[in-house]
């Protein structure tokens, strides 16, 4: 198993992407530390999986949320081998009629969140000279999207954040690693209102002619906590199906 003894935090972990990283990571002899305010999907983890998931209600758009939940992982768990910034929302709109409170809202939670979250982990992964940390981005922080400028400008930020951040964390010799992963369109709840003519156009644009599923971004990112990519930092490597090239 490729993360035996680990142990995990999991933003977003009581649905879709962040719930099968989650599986994928258990299934693999990881702790699981699930971040959510989802305390329905987060009860139904820890039924499921007993004392190998840990679950936390926290909003991680807020700094004294953020650094109490994880002191408290770090007092249960000893060590935080891997993060995974995967929770994230959407507010779409035109960008000629979003509103301040669409773009602020998903700032806050998928760059602002993503921010908080690594620098509060990151302070343990430096006294233990070694850690993984995968934030989820999107091929629309890439490419841009249509109705969709405050969610490309968070996760284009994730983009820059991941990289600057992989330079910064291994300036004392430490070796820890941040990527991100770009997923395209994957079926979750954020995308399940698709309308059907629009998601075949996205299917008929896509190399690979389906769409895809928190499984294929799942075992990209588990890629990423393991060993398998031990000489890999800084890197946004993108799920797409070829939509993006």
């Amino acid at each position: 198993m490729k993360l035996q003894g680990m142990t995990a935090v999991v933003t977003g972990a009581g649905r879709g992407i962040g719930e099968k990283i989650t599986e994928l990571f258990i299934d693999n002899g990881a702790t699981v530390a699930g971040i959510d305010l989802d305390e329905d999907g987060l009860q139904a983890q820890q039924q499921k999986y007993g004392e190998k998931f840990i679950p936390f209600i926290c909003d991680i758009t807020k700094s004294e949320d953020v650094d109490k939940t994880v002191r408290s992982i770090a007092e249960k768990t000893l060590k935080i081998d891997i993060l995974v910034n995967n929770a994230g929302v959407t507010r779409d709109n035109l960008f000629v009629i979003m509103k301040e409170e669409e773009f602020d809202f998903v700032i806050n939670v998928n760059l602002k969140g993503t921010f908080l979250m690594s620098k509060a982990v990151a302070k343990i992964m430096r006294k233990q000279k070694t850690g993984s940390i995968i934030n989820i981005s999107s091929v629309v922080g890439v490419e841009g999207n249509v109705g969709q400028a405050n969610y490309a400008a968070s996760k284009a930020g994730v983009i820059g954040l991941t990289r600057t951040l992989a330079r910064e964390l291994t300036l004392k010799g430490e070796e820890i690693r941040v990527n991100a992963v770009a997923p395209g369109f994957i079926m979750t709840s954020m995308t399940e209102s698709l309308k059907d003519e629009y998601r075949s156009a996205i299917i008929g644009r896509s190399c690979i002619k389906r769409l895809g599923n928190p499984l294929d971004v799942a075992k990209t990112v588990l890629f990423l906590a393991s060993q398998d990519s031990s000489f890999i930092t800084g890197q946004v490597i993108r799920v797409d199906g070829g939509i993006s090239i």
